[in-house]
Parts: C-alpha cells; sequence; structure tokens
C-alpha cells in the first residue's frame, strides 16, 4: 500500500512540473495505474489526486488537459464518495465559468463521471448523490438564457444524465420538466433541439401524472393561434416522446393524431416534414392505437410523395425511356435560367422522404393489411421510382422492400398452395401482376448514373427473386443490359460490381438454365472478367457466379431434360479464368475456397471438354487436399467430381487421394470425417473396379472408431459407405470383417439407434446377408444379433430398454427378406421360443416382435398354431410381453389382411377384457396398410370402431380415436362427413372420441384429407364450447395440434375461435370444489386440464399464427395466467419470455402490469413444515419467473419502466434472488424460445 501512495506522490510531483511533457507523462501513467484493477488509494492519496486533476484541466496544454479528463472516468470508482461529490462540484462550478475553454473541458469531465458511475446496487447511493448534486446545479445553468453556449452544455449533459441514469433522478422528475418547458420557445434552435432530446430520455421513467402534463403541454401549445416556427418545435417534441417513450403516447392520441394532421395542409414544407415523422414514430410505437387512424395516415402519406411543386415530370414521360438522363438535364436548366428559384430553396423533398418513411412504418408494422397496400401503395410507390433526388428515391425503394419482406410467407406457411385445396395468399397475386411494372420501372434505373440508385434497384431485384421464384424469367432480357453496365462500367464502385454479381446469382439460382441459355454469350465476359478482378470480395462473388453459370450451360441429372445447348464456345474462358484463380497461393481464404468449388463444378459439369488439361487440374485438387486449410473444401468437392454423370476418370488420383482421405477420418474435426465418408461412398460405388485392396484396407482400420454412439449421425454415414464397400469390394471386408462388425451389432443393441442409422445398418445386414462379405452369412448374423438376449450379466443390461427389442426385430426381418429359405425355419424357432414356458421374457418379447416385422412381408398363414400362441400371450402377467404379442398380432394381419383381419375384429367384439391390446394390433394394421388394401374392410372396422367409442376406459377410447382418425384418412371423401355427423352424439364420451380422431387426421405433410379438413374442421372446433370440460378439453387439443402441425387449417379461423378459446383460460369457481379427506379439506379444480390445454394453444400460436393475433388481448390473458395454477405459471413464464422476443414493444407497453405477479411469484416462501416437493415446486416456479425477468430485461426499453427498474433493483440487493438471476443468465436455458412442443 505505501508502494503506491509513494508512486502516487511521486506522479503528483511530476504532474507540477513547468515542463508539459513531464505533466503529460505523470497524467498519462496515473491513468494507467487507476485503470488497473488492484489499485487502492488511501485518504491522503485520494484528496491529492482529486486536486491535482482538478488543478490540471485548467492547464494550458491541451493534451494534458484531455488526459486529466480521461482520468476522471476510472477515479470515480476507486475514491470515497466523498470525493467524488467534491470533483463533480468543482466541475459544475467550472462549467459556468466565463472561460469557454475551461468551460468545455468540465463538460467533457461531467459526461466522463457520468459515463462511469455505477448502475449495479452496490452504487446506487453514490450515483444518486452525484446525480442529485449534478441535477440541481444544471436545473439552475438551464435556467441561464443570456448565455446560450451554458445552456447548451447544461442540456447536453441533462440528456446524457437522463439517457443513462434516470431512475436515481425521480425525485428531481418534476423540477427538470419545468425546466425544460421553457427551453422549447428558446430563440436558438440548437437549445430547442437539445431541450426536445432531453425531454425524450425523460418520459419513459417520469411519473404518468408528469407525463400527462407534458403532453397537455404540448397539446395546449398546439392549439393556440397560427401554426409558427413554435408549432415545428412542438410537433417535433411529440415524436420524439413517442420515440423514446412508446406506449406512454397511446392513450393521448386521440387528441394529438386530428391535431397533426391539420397542420399537414399548412404551406410549410418542414412542419409536414415533422408531422409525416411524428405520425412514423406513432405507427411504429403505438400500433394498437393507431389503427382508427392508419387509413387517412396512409391517403396522406400517398398524396405528399408526390408532392414535387417545381418540378414537371411529365416532360420526362413524353420523352423516351433511354433519353431520360437528356430530358431531365433539360428541366435543370430552365431551373437555372429562373432568377425567383433556386434549388437549394426547395424543402419539398424533406416532406416526400419524411412521408415515404412514414409508408414504409405502415407497411413494416401492419402486415395484416397488405392485400390493400399492394393494391392502393403499391402502385404509387412505383410511379416513384422517377424520383429525381437520391435520398427519396432510396428509401422509394427501401418502402417497397419492405412490401416485398411483408409478403414473404410467415414460418410455417406455404408460400404458394402446395397443399390441395389451399388458396395462394392474395398479396402474392397481386405481385405477380406488377412484376412486369416493377421490371419496367427498374429497366429504365439501371442505367443511371448513380450508384447509390442502381443499388437499390438491385437490393428491390434480388428481394423479389427470393419472394417469388421464376417470376422474372420472361424479363431476363430487360434486365441482362442494366447488369453487363454494372459488371464493366468503369465508374462503377467495388460495391456496385458485388451487388450485381450478388443479384445476378440469386437470378441464376431461382429461375431455370433455358432462361439464361440463349444470354449466356452477354453474360459470361463481364463475369469471368470479374473472376480475375484484384478486388478479392469481387473475385469470390465472381466465382460464386461462375459456378452457377457451370450449372445453366449443362444441367445434369435424371429429372434435367436434355439440352441442346452449345458449350463448347464458353469452355476456355470459363475455365481458364477459374484456374489462374485455383493455382494462386497468395490470396484470400474465400477465394481460394470457391475456386476449388467453382473448378469442380467446371470438372463435373464440362469434364469431358476439357482434354489435355483435365488431369493437370485433378493433380491441383490432389495438392488442395494435402492443404489443411483447403482440405475440406477439397474433399466436398471431389465428392461432386466422383458422382458426376460424366464419369470422369479419377483413377490417377486413388493410389495418392485414398489414403490421405482414410488418414482424415482420424482428424479430430467432424464436418471433415462426415465430407470423408460421402466422398469415400460415392469412389467406392463409382470406381470400385479401380480400388486395390491395400487402399480399402487402409479406410477400413479407421472405421472401428467411427461406429459408435456417441455420434450417431457419423456411425450412420461410416454403416453406409462401410455397405458400399461390401457390395463393391466384398473380399476386402473379408479380412476386416472381425474388427468392423462388432461396432455395428454394439450399435444395433443400442438404446439409441434412431431411424436413420438403423435403416443404413438394415441395408448392410441385407448385403452381408447376399454376399457373405465379411464371413457373415444369415445364422451367423442371427446368432449375433439376438445372442445378447439369449446371454446374461452386462450382455443383457443392454436389453432392459425397449428400443433394441425393436430395432434387432427390424434387423432379423431385413436378413430375413433376402433370405426366404432361411426364414422359415427362424420363424419356426421363433414360435417354439414364444411356446416354451421356460423361455426368458427377453427372448420371448424379442420372438414376438420378430414374428411380427417377418409376419409384415411374409405369408404366416401356413403356421396354424400362431394365432393360439399370440391370445395365450394375452394372459401373460408380463406388460411387455403382452405389449409385444398386440404388436405381432397387428403386423402379420398387414401381411395377411384376408385371414388375420376378421379374425381380429371378431377377438375385439367377443373379448372385452383383451379389448385394449386388440386395438393396438388394429392401430398398427391400419397405419402400416395402404388406403387401397384397407378400402374392402372399411365398413366393418368403422362399425366396429363405433361400437367401442363410448368405452368408460380413457386409454381404450383414445386408442379407438387414434384408429377412427387414421381410418378416415383411407377414404376421407366418405368418412368425414360420417365423422362430422357424429358430434351431434348425445354421448359426451362419444363426442370426445370423435374430436380426438380429428386430431390423428392433422400430420405435418400434405395429404389428401388437408382440403376437406379445412372446409369442416370450423364445425369440429364449435366443441370448444361444448357443455363437457372433458370434450372441451379434447377440442383444446385438437386445436394445438392443427395449430403446430398445419397452421393453414385454423388460420381463417382464428376470429371466431380465439374468443372461446380466451374464455377457457378462466378461473371458473364453479368447476372449484372442496373434498374431505379425513380432517384435512382439499381443493380440487376441475377445470385446470381445461385451462391448460388453453395455454398450451396460445403458446403454439404465437409460433405459427402470431400474425392473426392480437398481441394486447393475448397479453391480457398471459397476465392472468401469470396468477393461476402452478402448471400454468410455468407455462405462462415461458410464453412471456417468447414474446419478448417476438414482440418487444408490445410487451413494454404492458410491463408495468405484468411485473406485480412475477415479483409475487420470486418472493413468495413456502410455509415452514411442508413436505420437500412444496419447496421443490416454489424453487422451480422462482427460476422459470426470473428466465422471463431475464427476457424481459433483454429489452432495451425495459428498465425505463419504473416498476421494472425497481424490481430489477430488488433482484440486485436480495443476495438470494440475485443468485438465482445469475445462474440463469448463465443458462443456456434463459432464453426459452423455440424449444417447447406443446402439441
Amino acid at each position: 500500500m505505501s508502494n503506491i501512495s509513494y508512486h502516487i506522490s511521486n506522479l503528483l510531483e511530476k504532474m507540477t512540473s513547468s515542463d508539459k511533457d513531464f505533466r503529460f507523462m505523470a497524467t498519462n501513467d496515473l491513468m494507467m495505474e487507476l485503470q488497473k484493477e488492484s489499485i487502492k488509494l488511501d485518504e491522503d492519496s485520494e484528496k491529492k489526486v482529486v486536486t491535482m486533476l482538478l488543478k490540471l484541466l485548467e492547464d494550458k496544454n491541451g493534451e494534458v488537459q484531455n488526459l486529466a479528463v480521461k482520468c476522471l472516468g476510472p477515479l470515480v470508482s476507486k475514491v470515497k464518495e466523498y470525493h467524488v461529490e467534491t470533483l463533480v462540484d468543482s466541475l459544475c462550478s467550472n462549467m459556468m465559468s466565463d472561460r469557454e475553454q475551461l468551460r468545455d473541458i468540465s463538460s467533457m469531465g461531467l459526461k466522463t463521471v457520468i459515463a462511469e458511475l455505477p448502475v449495479c446496487s452496490t452504487g446506487l447511493s453514490l450515483t444518486a448523490n452525484v446525480c442529485k448534486k449534478i441535477t440541481s446545479q444544471l436545473i439552475g445553468a438551464i435556467g441561464k438564457q443570456q448565455d446560450v453556449s451554458v445552456q447548451l452544455e447544461a442540456l447536453d449533459i441533462l440528456s446524457d444524465m437522463l439517457g443513462r441514469l434516470s431512475g436515481p433522478l425521480i425525485s428531481f422528475h418534476a423540477a427538470i420538466l419545468t425546466s425544460l418547458l421553457p427551453q422549447l420557445k428558446s430563440p436558438r434552435m440548437a437549445v430547442r433541439k437539445r431541450a426536445i432530446m432531453s425531454l425524450g430520455h425523460l418520459v419513459p421513467s417520469c411519473s404518468t401524472a408528469l407525463f400527462t402534463q407534458l403532453t397537455e403541454h404540448l397539446l395546449a401549445e398546439l392549439g393556440r393561434g397560427q401554426p409558427s416556427s413554435n408549432t415545428r418545435t412542438y410537433i417535433q417534441c411529440l415524436a420524439t416522446v413517442s420515440r423514446l417513450g412508446g406506449h406512454r403516447v397511446g392513450e393521448h392520441l386521440e387528441k394529438i393524431v386530428p391535431m397533426v394532421m391539420t397542420f399537414c395542409s399548412v404551406e410549410d414544407d418542414e412542419l409536414r416534414e415533422f408531422c409525416f415523422q411524428a405520425f412514423e414514430a406513432f405507427i411504429r410505437r403505438c400500433p394498437r392505437e393507431m389503427s382508427p387512424h392508419v387509413s387517412t395516415v396512409i391517403k396522406l402519406c400517398l398524396k405528399f410523395m408526390t408532392y414535387d411543386p417545381n418540378y414537371n415530370y411529365d416532360a420526362e414521360e413524353d420523352g423516351d425511356g433511354d433519353s431520360c438522363m437528356d430530358t431531365e438535364d433539360g428541366a435543370d436548366d430552365d431551373e437555372e435560367s429562373d432568377d425567383e428559384y433556386s434549388d437549394d430553396d426547395d424543402m419539398s423533398w424533406k416532406v416526400r422522404r419524411s412521408s415515404v418513411k412514414c409508408l414504409e412504418a405502415v407497411i413494416s408494422t401492419r402486415r395484416d393489411l397488405l392485400a390493400e397496400l399492394y393494391s392502393s401503395v403499391a402502385p404509387v410507390l412505383l410511379t416513384r421510382f422517377k424520383e429525381r433526388e437520391e435520398n427519396v428515391k432510396t428509401d422509394v425503394f427501401v418502402a417497397f422492400i419492405s412490401l416485398l419482406k411483408q409478403t414473404r410467407p410467415l414460418l410455417g406457411v406455404p408460400i404458394t398452395a402446395s397443399e390441395p385445396g389451399l388458396k395462394e395468399d392474395p398479396a402474392m397475386t397481386l405481385l405477380k401482376k406488377q412484376v412486369p411494372a416493377i421490371v419496367k420501372q427498374l429497366h429504365k434505373q439501371l442505367k443511371e448514373k448513380s450508384l447509390k440508385s442502381r443499388q437499390g434497384c438491385f437490393s428491390l431485384l434480388t428481394e423479389l427473386a427470393n419472394v417469388l421464384p421464376g417470376a422474372l424469367g420472361e424479363h431476363i432480357p430487360a434486365l441482362i443490359p442494366g447488369i453487363v453496365h454494372s459488371l464493366t462500367d468503369k465508374s462503377t464502385s467495388s460495391n456496385m460490381k458485388i451487388d450485381a454479381l450478388s443479384f445476378l446469382n440469386v437470378l441464376l439460382c431461382s429461375h431455370t438454365p433455358d432462361v439464361f441459355q440463349p444470354h449466356m454469350k452477354v453474360l459470361l465476359p463481364p463475369v469471368v472478367q470479374c473472376v480475375e478482378d484484384p478486388f478479392y470480395k469481387i473475385t469470390s462473388e465472381a466465382l460464386l457466379v461462375t459456378q452457377q453459370m457451370v450449372k445453366i450451360m449443362r444441367p445434369l441429372g435424371d429429372k434435367v431434360p436434355a439440352s441442346t445447348f452449345d458449350v463448347k464456345p464458353y469452355v476456355k474462358d470459363v475455365f481458364t479464368g477459374t484456374l489462374r484463380r485455383l493455382k494462386a497461393a497468395d490470396i484470400d481464404q474465400e477465394v481460394k475456397e470457391r475456386a476449388i468449388s467453382c473448378m469442380g463444378n467446371i470438372v463435373c459439369h464440362l469434364g469431358d471438354q476439357l482434354g489435355g488439361d483435365l488431369q493437370p487440374t485433378l493433380q491441383i485438387f490432389l495438392e488442395r487436399l494435402k492443404n489443411e486449410i483447403t482440405r475440406l473444401t477439397a474433399v466436398k468437392t471431389l465428392t461432386l467430381i466422383a458422382a458426376s454423370a460424366l464419369k470422369i476418370d479419377l483413377r490417377p488420383l486413388l493410389s495418392e487421394g485414398i489414403p490421405i482421405l482414410g488418414s482424415f477420418l482420424r482428424k479430430n474435426q467432424r464436418a471433415l470425417k462426415l465430407s470423408t465418408l460421402t466422398a469415400l461412398s460415392v469412389i467406392v460405388t463409382n470406381y470400385s473396379d479401380s480400388l486395390k485392396p491395400p487402399m480399402i484396407e487402409a479406410v477400413l482400420n479407421e472405421l472401428p472408431a467411427l461406429i459408435e454412439e456417441s455420434d450417431m449421425h457419423i456411425s450412420q454415414v461410416a454403416v453406409m459407405l462401410l455397405t458400399c464397400i461390401a457390395k463393391g469390394c466384398p473380399a476386402s471386408l473379408a479380412k476386416f470383417g472381425n474388427t468392423v462388425l462388432p461396432g455395428v451389432f454394439q450399435l444395433v443393441h443400442s438404446p439409441l439407434l434412431q431411424s436413420g442409422a438403423l435403416s443404413a445398418i438394415l441395408e448392410l445386414f441385407q448385403v452381408l446377408a447376399v454376399t457373405k462379405a465379411g464371413n457373415m452369412g444369415y445364422c451367423d448374423l442371427l446368432k449375433e444379433l439376438t445372442g445378447p438376449f439369449h446371454g446374461s450379466g452386462k450382455t443383457a443390461d443392454r436389453t432392459a430398454h425397449r428400443q433394441p427389442y425393436y430395432s434387432v426385430a427390424r434387423c432379423v426381418a431385413a436378413v430375413s427378406s433376402v433370405c426366404p429359405k432361411e426364414a422359415s425355419g427362424m420363424v419356426t424357432s421363433f414360435i417354439q421360443d414364444v411356446k416354451n414356458p421356460k423361455s426368458p421374457e427377453p427372448v420371448r418379447i424379442l420372438s414376438f416382435l420378430s414374428l411380427g416385422e417377418l409376419g409384415r412381408s411374409m405369408n404366416l398363414a401356413a403356421h396354424k398354431e400362431l394365432k393360439t400362441v399370440i391370445l395365450e400371450a394375452f394372459s401373460s402377467p408380463d406388460e411387455e410381453v403382452k405389449s409385444a404379442a398386440s404388436c405381432a398380432l397387428g403386423n402379420i394381419c398387414v401381411g395377411n389382411l384376408g385371414e388375420y383381419l376378421p379374425f381380429l375384429l371378431k377377438e375385439i367384439g367377443s373379448q372385452p377384457r383383451r379389448q385394449y391390446l386388440l386395438l393396438h394390433s388394429l392401430k398398427e394394421v391400419i397405419s402400416a396398410c395402404s388406403a387401397d388394401s384397407l378400402l374392402p374392410h372399411v365398413e366393418d372396422v368403422w362399425t366396429l370402431l363405433f361400437n367401442n367409442c363410448q368405452c368408460a376406459e380413457e386409454g381404450t377410447r383414445n386408442v379407438v380415436a387414434e384408429c377412427l382418425g387414421k381410418l378416415t384418412m383411407v377414404d376421407p371423401a366418405q368418412l368425414l362427413p360420417r365423422l362430422k355427423q357424429q358430434l351431434s352424439s348425445g354421448s359426451p364420451l362419444a363426442r370426445s372420441t370423435v374430436v380426438t380422431a380429428v386430431k390423428f387426421t392433422i400430420v405435418d405433410q400434405p395429404v389428401p384429407i388437408d382440403s376437406l379438413l379445412k372446409g369442416c374442421i370450423g364445425d369440429f372446433l364449435k366443441t370448444i364450447q361444448d357443455k363437457d370440460p372433458n370434450v372441451r378439453r379434447v377440442a383444446l387439443v385438437m386445436f394445438n395440434s392443427a395449430a403446430h402441425n398445419k397452421p393453414s387449417l385454423i388460420r381463417g379461423l382464428l376470429a371466431s375461435v380465439l374468443p372461446s378459446l380466451y374464455q377457457e383460460t378462466q378461473i371458473r369457481k364453479d368447476l372449484i370444489r372442496e373434498v374431505e379427506m379425513g380432517p384435512f379439506k382439499h381443493t380440487v379444480d376441475d377445470g385446470l386440464d381445461v385451462r391448460k390445454a388453453a395455454f398450451e394453444c396460445m403458446y403454439t400460436l404465437l409460433d405459427s399464427c402470431l400474425d392473426g393475433l392480437d398481441i394486447f388481448e393475448f397479453l391480457d390473458h398471459v397476465e392472468e395466467g401469470l396468477k393461476d395454477h402452478y402448471d400454468i405459471r410455468m407455462l405462462t413464464f415461458i410464453m412471456l419470455a417468447r414474446l419478448s422476443s417476438l414482440c418487444p414493444n408490445a410487451v413494454v407497453q404492458r410491463l408495468d402490469r405484468l411485473v406485480e405477479p412475477l415479483r409475487v411469484t420470486c418472493t413468495t416462501k413456502v410455509k415452514a413444515g411442508s413436505v420437500k416437493q412444496e419447496f421443490e415446486k416454489q424453487d422451480e416456479l422462482r427460476r422459470s419467473a426470473m428466465r422471463a425477468v431475464a427476457a424481459l430485461l433483454s429489452i432495451s426499453q425495459a428498465e425505463k419502466s419504473p416498476a421494472m427498474a425497481d424490481f430489477a433493483n430488488q433482484i440486485r440487493t436480495n443476495a438470494e434472488m440475485a443468485s438465482i438471476f445469475e445462474s440463469i443468465q448463465g443458462d443456456v436455458f434463459s432464453s426459452p424460445v423455440d424449444t417447447m412442443d406443446t402439441s
């Protein structure tokens, strides 16, 4: 400590030197010391440092002064509070000094101190005291009318302070407002502007009374007499207050908007500009309150975006499109000859720009008006593409691009009528009609001198090509001259070329090859020229375009029609340009990768045209394969070439290349492993005759380490490679079967095995059984597969999970399907295992499942005893055996419907005790059979199911419902109306079964039933209003399923369904009852399940139908849910976090109401003596609420809310809550976004 004091004393002494360099170095050293976290000053040193720095602020040398200011920031956290106050006092008094330099440096010092004041709980008292000291002095300084520069500095500092530390200044808010309002009439515009900014920073956190006072003052001033410069200031102030204070203006808009509208008719361009800026702020920040006024605002925008009284556009339109620029020049000459008017005086462009920006705000916030905007706004925007003022034109483009972006389908919504019976979005239809007009307008613009205009055109066209792929096909001839001009014009900037190339790439990707082939002669040379550009970004983009053009010149593939286009004239240019970049070593990484990829496509599509250049090029790829930086791209490119339909000769590469690829399988880079495995699979498949055993062995050595359950995707691709080797080089696998295959068998017995990897293993086993590669025949494979189920100890442990049974059964069936002779004996063996009472349960379960899988593909009618054996198993004491027997019966029935289905239906009717298991068998049949095979039996099954739809057991009813739903999809035209008729059934159990059945007809893939379902799902959804709570619950579950899997079905019905849905979120007292349990009374809420289902629907709608929701009404019900039962609160906390990211502005408007329930949850204590579960539930609730709080605090405006700021402060000051909050912020789940599926 004494060492630091001594060092600081030395520095302070040097600061008094007459040599400015000494003072500068000493101050710099002091700053370095103060920035160290570890430094601690004693009392005396603190005082001396503060005094010296204040003295240095008055130093004659400017550099020393600046360094002294920089020292103030770190000093704030290193000295005691009263020293900071002394510092601030001196700075404030110096700020009002007559000396301008001292005043400026003191202002900078104050800003530095304010920026460093702590906002966290530990330093709040310091912050509050310092802010109070500064504020009282600033208020005095603002009142000094005689010295404008002092006023400006004071307003600047006040604005900074309110922006960052508004909370500690609450007691001064009224005084600040009183001092700021008179400054709005200041004769100096600079003072007015800074006063407006200060007011803007004040409004988010001031009280409602003060906000009302401010608003009423502004309205009163606006209502006085004739418009003047003050009117402009007040309108500007309203816009700023709305921008920064957001929703708070909403309740006053009914008075404000009509008043602002009247000022639009005043002949004052600046006033009109401010009016539109105000409208823009209102629309963005208070969308709900502005809804009644939007149509009027649009009309005003359309009127004033064409407001250009000093320019005649007609003259321009009368001339040719190509002589457009000449016409404009002529108009300019006329203007210059006019003595009374100069272009500098014309302010009308500001009106046009602000009206276009306001229109853009409407477009980006009101997706619901899209069709209307396309019919009324889009045509006017199109005419404004000819705008003469560049800044305004840019905003016109931005507005139209915003319109296109809004036309993009929301997540989960089909772009076109891809699902049967779905109509195309009306906005999309209107846009398609306007494409010719858009191209016509932009065709002229693409040749303009203005780079900014051309960039705007390319941005707009890029968005159009993304929204409507293929729509520009017939207009390509009109666009190509503009693209070529931007690529070849000498005055074109680098950004312009990049934008043109980027657009061309989007265009090439979104249109068919035949559209571009006729224009290749014009397009290719400028692109190849760009490949040789010295700027790496242009080269990179040009290589991407070249790659796409190569695909277009000669598209390959089975589905591509044969092309007559002659590629020979273009091969040399494309190849030469790309080869230069491929060979270059001293270029950017991105260019290297794209050159490899581009040349790969050239070889893949045009390899047969390269002649003697082919092999040297392939050798370059081999070199790139050896380079760590380019190896991944080289592997992907080799895969492309090896898979080419041109059968490129890769033999010279293989002897050296395969061992290199094999070595990549050892690298700790997952992407490289996956790409290498894919490349090797393609090479082995297409070039197996050229591969020597040592090459294959080098690869096989690496595979055992890759086949393991810790990474199923790599395992899957490795097994696929193994299958390719077994097919192409079976002899090589014979040597390595003992090392590679055990890993595959372990994988089959893993509980983690999923469909993709399982399918790959099934194919491998089939190939092994046929080729006998790896020394594995049918019997060997089956022994390895079923062995663990017959064993004990560790091998039996893996059979504790159900998944290995299903996996092995699938494998047994797959191997048997290619070895039918051996399979028959295997079936007999399985039947004996099932019949044998001494067989262990795992063996019986596996035997049943294997029989089922075998029965799917084989007719087991010859084994007459099978039916009896299965039915006897239904009486087994082991649930797993019963379930396996049920599954087996269903699958055997699939392979022999004629014999087994009547038997199954008869048993369902006559065996009520076994009904549940038999219905599961029937479910397997309906799920697996084709519609054609089931049609003859539909009536029998339908009748049987409806006989059981009122079963008292809910489990049985659910299986019946699933069977009914899946059966309806067999013949939807006939069965869906019959299902709908059952809604009128008097039995609530029958109605609930029918509604649940509909849920099973809704799948996430397009199916024929969709169009029929869309027409009648409204009738099924009416059951949300059913008298029976259980029917209402299953109706909500069905609605949730539709919203999640196929939102297009219910999107049009939201207006009628949402009121019923919201009604189900209410707590109904008539469903709450008390149950006596001995000496205790327990409250039971029979409406809880229905409410929970309703809130789950609301959560799903956030993801799939957000555009159809009134967010404020939605938030009303979320707010109620925050006070509900444990389960519902957990759901609403997650919803609140989701809403914070989806609709932050709406959430901010409701913060004051949302905070209180969160605070109650976080501060509630469990009664002492409660059971452990109660403590755990409360802890989980608190953590979930904290996650919601963390999400709310991530909204930029959140802490401007007094209630939220107060709660955040409470969390920081409470040790227990602070620790939970910190742990949640570091938790991955702190943003519970799209992870939860409530369907």
